[in-house]
C-alpha cells in the first residue's frame, strides 16, 4: 500500500470492522474481569461460604483456573479453526458464544453451573482475541496503519475493564429497584447478564463484515496450506513459539498472580474496615428508627432487632463493594492509559523488545512495591500505586495483539497466536492466582490479607523477572510487511 492511500481517511467498513474489533476486545476483558467481583456474592448466595473460609480458597482457585484450562485448550483448537474456516466465522461465533453464556451464567442455580457457564464463557474470549487480531492485522496490510488499528482497538479492552468496574459500582446501589433473579437482587447477577450486550449488535452488522482477503485470496486459489498446531514447533517457528508463549504466560501472570488479587485485599484494609462499620451503625440507626413500635401488650425486640441488623449488614457489604469497584475502576484508568501509550509507541519505535521493555523495567518497580506497601494499610496510596501497577502490567497485552502477526504467515498465524495467547496467557498465566494463594503459606504477615499481599508481590515480581530476561531471545520480526 502506498503513503498516499495509508494517509487516507478509513472507509465505512473499516469503521465498522474497528468498532466490532473494539466491541470484542473491550467485553472480552469486561467478562474475564468480573470474576474477582462476581465471586463472594455468589459463594455466599449458591453455596453459603463466605469471604476468607477454606471453602471460599478452594472455590476461588476452582472458578479461576478451570475455565482457564478449558480456554486454553479449546481456544488452542479454536485458532487452528480461524485458519480452516476463515476469520470472519470463528470470529463471529465466539463473541455470541461468551455472551450467551454470560446471560445463562446470571441465572445459575448452583456453583458447579456458574464454573460450566464460566468455562463456556473463558472459551469464547480466548477464541475471539486470536481471531480478532488475525482478522484485524490482514484486513489493514500497510504496516502503520496496522499497528495503529491494532494498537488502539486492544486498547478497548481496558475500557472493557473500566466499564466492569463502574457497572459494579453502580448495580451495588441500584440492585434492590431491579427485578428479582432467582428470588434475589444480588448485583453479580445482574453484573454477569450484562455480558450478553456485545451479541446485540453484531446479530445486526454481521452481514456487512468482509473476510481477511489475503486468507479468502488464498482459499479460493487453493494455496491455502492446511493449518498445523504441530508446524508452530517445527524449528523455523520453535523458537518464537516458546518465547512468545511463555512471555505471554509472565504478562498474565503478572496480572492474575497479583492484580487480580485486589478484591480480597481492599476489605482487610483499616479504612474500609472503619468506612464500612460506620455504614452499617448509620443504616442500623436509620432502621431502628424507622421500625413501627410494638404494640400494646407485645414483647419488645425480635424482628425490629432483625431487620436492623440486616440493614446493617447490607449497607456494610455495600460499602465495601462500592470501595473495591472504585479501586478496580483506577486500576483499569491505568491499564487503559498504559494501552494507548503503546498503541502510540509502536508505531515510533522500531525495536520490539526495546518497545516491550519500555514497560517491563519500570513495573518490575512500581507493582512489588504497591503491593507490599499501601495494599496492606493505605487505601489512598494505594489507589495511587495501582493506576501505575496496571499502566505498565495491562499495556504489555497489547504488545502481543500487534507483534504477533508478524510472525507467523497466513496458514499458521491463528494457531501461532493461539498457543502464545492461549496455552501461555490464558492456562499458564492465569495460574498465577494459584500460585499466590499457595506463596500465601511461605510469606510472613500478621493476617490472611498481609500474607496475600506480600505473596502477590512476590509473584508479580517474578512474573516480571522472568518476562524481561525472555526479552533477550525474543526474535525481532523481519521487515513491517506480514509474512504470507
Amino acid at each position: 500500500m502506498s503513503p498516499e492511500s495509508a494517509s487516507k481517511p478509513l472507509t465505512r467498513v473499516e469503521w465498522l470492522i474497528c468498532i466490532v474489533a473494539s466491541l470484542g476486545f473491550a467485553f472480552d476483558i469486561y467478562e474475564l474481569l468480573m470474576l474477582p467481583l462476581v465471586l463472594p456474592g455468589a459463594l455466599r448466595e449458591l453455596a453459603g461460604v463466605q469471604l476468607g473460609s477454606p471453602e471460599f480458597a478452594q472455590w476461588r482457585d476452582l472458578m479461576f483456573y478451570v475455565p482457564a484450562v478449558a480456554g486454553g485448550v479449546f481456544g488452542l483448537i479454536g485458532g487452528y479453526l480461524t485458519d480452516l474456516w476463515g476469520r470472519r466465522r470463528v470470529l463471529v461465533g465466539s463473541i455470541l458464544l461468551y455472551a450467551f453464556s454470560a446471560l445463562a451464567a446470571g441465572y445459575a442455580t448452583s456453583m458447579e453451573m456458574l464454573l460450566f457457564l464460566r468455562c463456556t464463557t473463558f472459551i469464547g474470549v480466548c477464541v475471539e482475541f486470536v481471531a480478532a487480531v488475525a482478522w484485524l492485522a490482514e484486513l489493514f496490510p500497510d504496516p502503520k496503519r496496522r499497528e495503529k488499528v491494532l494498537g488502539y482497538t486492544q486498547a478497548f479492552s481496558s475500557l472493557g475493564g473500566l466499564m466492569v468496574s463502574a457497572v459494579y459500582t453502580v448495580l451495588s446501589r441500584v440492585s434492590v429497584d431491579l427485578p428479582a433473579i432467582q428470588g434475589s437482587h444480588e448485583p453479580w447477577r445482574y453484573l454477569l447478564i450484562s455480558g450478553v450486550i456485545p451479541a446485540i449488535p453484531l446479530i445486526i452488522i454481521r452481514p456487512f463484515l468482509p473476510e481477511s482477503p489475503e486468507w479468502a485470496r488464498k482459499k479460493a486459489a487453493g494455496t491455502l496450506k492446511r493449518p498445523s498446531i504441530l508446524e508452530v514447533f517445527r524449528p523455523q517457528y520453535r523458537r518464537v513459539t516458546l518465547v512468545t508463549t511463555l512471555m505471554f504466560a509472565c504478562a498474565y501472570g503478572a496480572a492474575f498472580g497479583a492484580i487480580q488479587q485486589l478484591p480480597q485485599l481492599v476489605p482487610a484494609l483499616p479504612e474500609v474496615r472503619t468506612m464500612a462499620r460506620e455504614a452499617g451503625e448509620a443504616a442500623g440507626a436509620r432502621a431502628r428508627a424507622a421500625a413501627p413500635a410494638p404494640a400494646e401488650g407485645t414483647a419488645v425486640g425480635g424482628q425490629p432487632d432483625a431487620a436492623v441488623q440486616k440493614a446493617a449488614e447490607a449497607a456494610r457489604r455495600v460499602a465495601v463493594q462500592q470501595t473495591v469497584g472504585t479501586v478496580q475502576l483506577i486500576q483499569e484508568l491505568g491499564g487503559l492509559a498504559g494501552r494507548f501509550a503503546l498503541a502510540y509507541l509502536a508505531v515510533i519505535v522500531i525495536s520490539r523488545r526495546n518497545l516491550l521493555r519500555a514497560f517491563q523495567l519500570p513495573g518490575m518497580i512500581v507493582l512489588p512495591l504497591v503491593f507490599v506497601f499501601p495494599a496492606t494499610d493505605n487505601l489512598t496510596m494505594l489507589k495511587a500505586g495501582i493506576f501505575f501497577a496496571g499502566f505498565f502490567t495491562v499495556a504489555q497485552f497489547s504488545f502481543w495483539g500487534n507483534y504477533l502477526p508478524r510472525v507467523y504467515p497466513v496458514h499458521l498465524r491463528g494457531t501461532g497466536e493461539s498457543v502464545a495467547a492461549n496455552i501461555g496467557g490464558r492456562m499458564l498465566g492465569t495460574s498465577a492466582a494459584l500460585l499466590t494463594t499457595q506463596f500465601t503459606h511461605l510469606v510472613p504477615g500478621d493476617t490472611p490479607a498481609i500474607k496475600l499481599a506480600y505473596a502477590s508481590a512476590a509473584v508479580g515480581f517474578l512474573c516480571y523477572v522472568i518476562g524481561f530476561g525472555l526479552t533477550f531471545l525474543l526474535p525481532e520480526p523481519k521487515g513491517e510487511d506480514l509474512p504470507e
